[in-house]
């Protein structure tokens, strides 16, 4: 996460893949960049793994949040510019930060499982027992049947009121252990599809737990917002 408010920072999408390297690299499933914005308090810009400008990430927003609230320039509430457009960000004191997302259609049936557009495109396939899936495997099989860009793939457990979420995430070519835009997606599909009956769910990933809220409309779902942690870990300087 980079702030670029002053717009020094220029890499190419292969510095930028070298930049998110786990083994060469800093480390990292996408690169974000803070910038300024006239119609908001700043703007997001996320590039995946691959050094690719991507489509939204739901829990990149909600650290880029909590980032510019650590930098000093937005106090406990913001708006901000995304690819999908406009979001606004709410920070509480104990640093957990809930996103708005956009308004989303209903979900359609689709290779056996659903998919829809929470900012960026998700299929979500329930499963008995998502622990045994095979993700990277299942997920490399699946992401390219929605075309050359393919798509996110989530696997869902439903237990009780409770998901559990495993996300291929594309771009990054690989299981990640955390995806908002996927937990937003499965939530939705959830309500939609009658496995839960609650417009509150808390859902369980590999990289902690978040909790997705939202209205149904006659369209879809309004008023959807992505709630969890956003947790510092560390910072650098890195000559590219």
């Amino acid at each position: 996460m980079i702030d670029n408010r002053d717009e020094r920072f220029s890499a190419s999408t292969e510095q930028i893949a070298a930049i998110c390297h786990r083994r060469f690299g800093i480390g990292a499933d996408g690169l974000i960049l803070l910038q300024n914005a006239s119609e908001a308090d700043f703007k997001m810009v996320y590039y995946n793994a691959d050094g690719n400008q991507s489509t939204m990430c739901g829990n990149g927003g909600r650290c880029i949040a909590k980032f510019a609230h650590d930098l000093g320039f937005i106090h406990l509430e913001a708006t901000f510019m995304a690819i999908d457009g406009k979001h606004e960000a709410k920070i509480a004191t104990n640093g957990i930060v809930s996103l708005k997302m956009i308004d989303t259609k209903k979900a359609r049936q689709s290779h056996g499982a659903w998919f829809l557009d929470t900012g960026s495109p998700h299929h979500i396939a329930p499963v008995d027992e998502v622990a045994k899936i095979n993700v990277v495997k299942a997920g490399r099989e699946l992401r390219n049947t929605y075309g050359t860009e393919g798509a996110n793939i989530n696997f869902v457990e439903v237990n009780q009121s409770q998901l559990h979420v495993r996300t291929y995430e594309r771009g990054v070519e690989d299981e990640t252990f955390s995806c908002g835009t996927g937990v937003t997606a499965a939530a939705l599909v959830a309500h939609q599809a009658g496995w839960i009956d609650t417009n509150s769910v808390a859902i369980h990933t590999p990289g902690g737990d978040l909790k997705v809220s939202f209205s149904a409309s006659t369209e879809g779902y309004e008023n959807v917002w992505l709630t969890g942690p956003a947790v510092f870990v560390f910072k650098g300087e890195l000559s590219i």
